[in-house]
């Protein structure tokens, strides 16, 4: 029976370890992608167009065919990026590449502002002006003031644009490649501690219990997003359930040391109902609670450290 409790947790193991790769390059980076895409298409268009109207124009049809080359680069995937091909489904999207696929089209967009006719340069201040008073951002206001206060078809304004698209683009750039880090990371978390879950698993037993720690884990972040209605973060839901089942064993060896008589921080209930049995009610009912409340870990532990610091007792005097 132990045995077969193994075998079944290294397979939960592994089940979940595809999840976390598919999250990672499909859930995650597949949305980023097709936005990706369909901005290729747009400046794919738009390339075409102001082709047609450079024909006398050779430094100008020039820019647009080095232009062309390279979001054929981008959209073939002979430069940054691997293409979505359709036989490998949701899971051929690295996130480092995405983000450096990020960067080589936003600088084909800023040159294509160079290129543009007057009237499409004019149309393309405005909305920038438009993004820059939407924000929240300290400055972004300002920004809106200078562009509009310089004639639209003025050097001084075209290079304005330039540098206000830049610093756009870095901006969304930067977000998005610190946003792709905490992913990594989370999901680097969730792998590493999937491994050690398993070592725990074979060594010490204890499936059970990883199995409420999961559960409280992945109960969390659903009552969360339940009653809140707001984002939550993808390597907080991948990571919820490794970290709960993790939380629910060293939980329990806690509560098994606090309920030690030697200690008495705990009452006599859990010292046969904690880390010695853990298929009983109350230890699979708090092995739940461990995975479903951080805190609680946190504050047992606390406790625990507490408790060991703590200087001896001075001997009675004679």
């Amino acid at each position: 029976m132990i045995r077969d409790d193994r075998w079944m947790l290294a397979l939960v193991c592994v089940c979940y370890l595809t999840i976390v790769y598919i999250t990672s390059r499909g859930l995650i980076a597949a949305p980023r992608y097709r936005l990706l895409e369909a901005r290729i298409r747009d400046c794919r268009a738009r390339a075409s167009v102001l082709a047609g109207t450079a024909a006398g124009d050779p430094e100008r049809s020039a820019s647009l065919a080095a232009l062309s080359s390279r979001l054929d680069d981008l959209e073939l995937g002979r430069a940054v990026v691997w293409r979505l091909a359709r036989s490998s489904w949701v899971v051929a999207i690295p996130l480092s590449k995405l983000a450096a696929a990020w960067r080589v089209l936003h600088s084909a967009e800023r040159r294509l502002l160079r290129l543009e006719t007057p009237a499409e340069r004019a149309s393309s201040l405005q909305f920038t002006r438009l993004v820059l008073l939407d924000s929240q951002r300290a400055g972004d206001t300002d920004l809106a003031a200078q562009l509009a206060a310089h004639p639209t078809d003025s050097p001084q304004a075209e290079a304005l644009l330039l540098a206000v698209n830049e610093l756009l683009h870095q901006r969304e750039d930067s977000e998005a490649e610190l946003e792709y880090e905490q992913q990594r990371i989370a999901l680097w978390l969730a792998m590493t501690g999937l491994g050690a879950l398993l070592l725990v698993g074979l060594v010490l037993g204890h499936t059970t219990t990883m199995l409420f720690g999961a559960l409280g884990g992945f109960l969390s972040p659903v009552i969360g997003v339940l009653r809140s209605q707001r984002h939550s973060s993808w390597g907080v839901l991948v990571l919820a359930p490794v970290g709960g089942a993790l939380a629910a064993t060293g939980g329990l060896l806690l509560v098994r040391m606090l309920a030690d008589p030697r200690l008495s921080v705990l009452g006599t209930v859990f010292l046969d109902s904690s880390w010695n049995s853990p298929d009983q009610p109350v230890a699979m009912a708090t092995a739940l609670l461990f995975g479903f409340s951080g805190t609680l870990f946190s504050r047992l532990a606390l406790t625990a450290t507490g408790q060991i610091a703590a200087p001896p007792d001075p001997p009675p005097h004679q």
